[in-house]
């Protein structure tokens, strides 16, 4: 029986403070298998109360526009944490590490969006952190691994393994 092939990992980030030890894995493996990484972030979309109220405020392309320049600010953070993480940790290694990335900004229900976005793009594995902002085990990671059809490779985010 032949190895599985990794081409594709999705990573996900919250972009929090405690999330590099999960890229690290992500472009550990990426690394070994020449993968690919998605780098996704899931966006919770405005409840109705808000849209509503945004609505009746400001003018539907001024909303269009605010909200194309926050997915673009996001995914700018998202390139600006990369190129971090590549200055302080890839650039001293004696072989240089070529990172293949793509940034991904959905909005939606977090774990329908990673496992939806999975499928998409035909993930071989998925790299998620195993806390929320609090703390404690997150919900969306338990759901990933209860129902992803790729392996999960789950990574502790608390400060004391950052």
């Amino acid at each position: 029986m032949a190895l599985p092939a990794m081409n594709t990992i999705l990573y996900t980030t919250s972009l929090g403070k405690h999330t590099r030890p999960v890229f690290r894995h992500a472009v550990n493996l990426a690394n070994q298998f020449n993968a690919k990484i998605v780098m996704l972030h899931v966006v919770e979309p405005i409840g109705e109360l808000g849209h509503a109220l945004i609505q009746n405020y400001l003018d539907e392309d001024l909303v269009k526009k605010m909200h194309d320049e926050g997915i673009n600010a996001i995914k700018d953070q998202m390139r600006e944490r990369v190129a971090a993480f590549c200055e302080d940790e890839l650039a001293s290694l004696p072989t240089p590490v070529e990172l293949n990335i793509e940034h991904v900004v959905i909005e939606g229900n977090h774990t329908d969006s990673i496992l939806r976005e999975a499928n998409i793009i035909s993930a071989d594995m998925i790299v998620i952190g195993s806390e929320n902002t609090f703390g404690h085990h997150s919900h969306t990671s338990q759901q990933v691994v209860k129902s992803a059809k790729v392996p999960v490779l789950v990574v502790p985010t608390g400060k004391k393994f950052a």
